[in-house]
C-alpha cells in the first residue's frame, strides 16, 4: 500500500502527509527545528496556542527561507480562548507573523477559564459555530477549520449542527491506540485524520516493540520510520512526529510502503498493548466520549 505525499482535504486543498509536530518543543529549540525541517524538505508544520511557541515557529518559518505559500501551517484555538474566537485568531496570526492559516483547529471540545478551570457557562458547539462564522467572514485569513481530540459522540453532535464540515480531526494515534471508531466516523463524513504521538509517547516506547523492530530490519530503516510509515500508509491520514533533533527530523522523512500484511501485523499491537497517553481528564470535562476511558 503506497504512502501518499499529500492528502486532499474536503476544501480541495492538499495537506502534506508528513508534518513536523511541535508539542513540548521549547522556545529556541523549536525555532531551529522548524527551520531545519523546512530546509530538509518538510512542508507541513503543526503548532498550537497552548504550546506557547507560535512566535518561535513563525521565526523558524522566516529563517528557513521557504516561501510561505509552499508551507501548510496549522495552529489551534486554545481552550481558554473559546470566549474570544476571533481575537484568538488575530493573536495567533500576529505571533506566527503570517497573513493566514492553512488549518485552524479547536484544540479540545473543552472550554476553560484563564485560570485553567472548566468553563461550564459556554458550550463548545457554540465555539464551533463562531469558528464557522470567522472562517466564512475571513477566507483570506483561514483556509480551513477542523477539530482535535474529538470522539465519535462529539463528532456526531457537531455534525448535526455544523454548516461547515471539519476538514481534519487531529487525534492521538499509534499502534497501541488505533481509535478505528473515530477514523471510520471521520472518513464517513469526508474528514481527514491527523495522527499525533505516532511513536506512542515522548520516550517513543513503541520503537522497542518486537513487531516494529522486525519490520525495521526488513526494510532497513529505524523503528521510528515504521511507526510514522504506519500512519502515512493509512488512507486519508497525515502524521506529525515531533523532534527538535536535526538527525531525527531528517530520519523521520523516510516513509516506506508497507504491505497490507505489515499493516495488519502492526495493528495487532493494540490487542496486547492498549495505551492512551493523552487523557482528557486534565481539562475537568471527564472522558469526553472516549469508550476506553469509561
Amino acid at each position: 500500500m503506497p504512502a501518499s505525499k499529500s492528502v486532499k482535504l474536503n476544501t480541495g486543498a492538499e495537506m502534506p502527509t508528513l508534518g513536523l509536530g511541535t508539542w513540548k518543543s521549547q522556545p529556541g529549540a523549536v525555532e531551529k527545528a522548524v527551520a531545519h525541517a523546512l530546509k530538509s524538505g518538510y512542508r507541513h508544520i503543526d503548532t498550537a496556542t497552548a504550546y506557547d511557541n507560535e512566535k518561535e515557529v513563525g521565526l523558524g518559518i522566516k529563517e528557513s527561507g521557504v516561501p510561505r505559500e509552499q508551507i501548510f501551517l496549522t495552529t489551534k484555538l486554545n481552550n481558554s480562548d473559546q470566549r474570544d474566537v476571533e481575537g484568538a485568531l488575530e493573536r495567533s496570526l500576529q505571533r506566527l507573523d503570517t497573513p493566514y492559516l492553512d488549518l485552524w483547529l479547536m484544540h479540545w471540545p473543552c472550554p476553560m477559564t484563564k485560570e485553567g478551570k472548566p468553563d461550564r457557562e459556554i458550550d463548545w458547539l457554540d465555539t464551533w459555530k463562531e469558528m464557522e462564522r470567522v472562517f466564512k467572514a475571513h477566507p483570506d485569513k483561514v483556509k480551513a477549520i477542523g477539530v482535535s481530540n474529538f470522539s465519535v459522540s462529539y463528532l456526531e453532535r457537531l455534525l448535526k449542527a455544523a454548516t461547515v464540515v471539519p476538514a481534519v480531526n487531529q487525534i492521538e494515534s499509534h499502534p497501541a491506540l488505533l481509535q478505528e471508531d473515530i477514523v471510520e466516523e471521520s472518513r464517513k463524513h469526508g474528514i481527514s485524520v491527523t495522527a499525533y504521538s505516532p511513536l506512542g509517547s515522548d520516550d517513543a516506547p513503541l520503537r522497542s516493540n518486537p513487531i516494529v523492530q522486525k519490520l525495521a530490519k526488513k526494510y532497513n530503516v529505524q523503528p521510528a520510520n515504521i511507526l510514522v510509515s504506519f500512519q502515512a500508509n493509512r488512507p486519508g491520514f497525515t502524521v506529525i512526529p515531533k523532534s527538535v533533533t536535526p538527525s531525527r527530523i531528517e530520519e523521520n522523512k523516510t516513509i516506506v510502503d508497507l504491505s497490507d500484511e505489515d499493516i495488519k501485523e502492526i495493528a495487532s499491537i493494540e490487542k496486547e498493548n492498549h495505551n492512551r497517553v493523552c487523557k482528557p481528564y486534565w481539562t475537568g470535562w471527564g472522558n469526553i466520549g472516549f469508550p476506553d476511558l469509561e
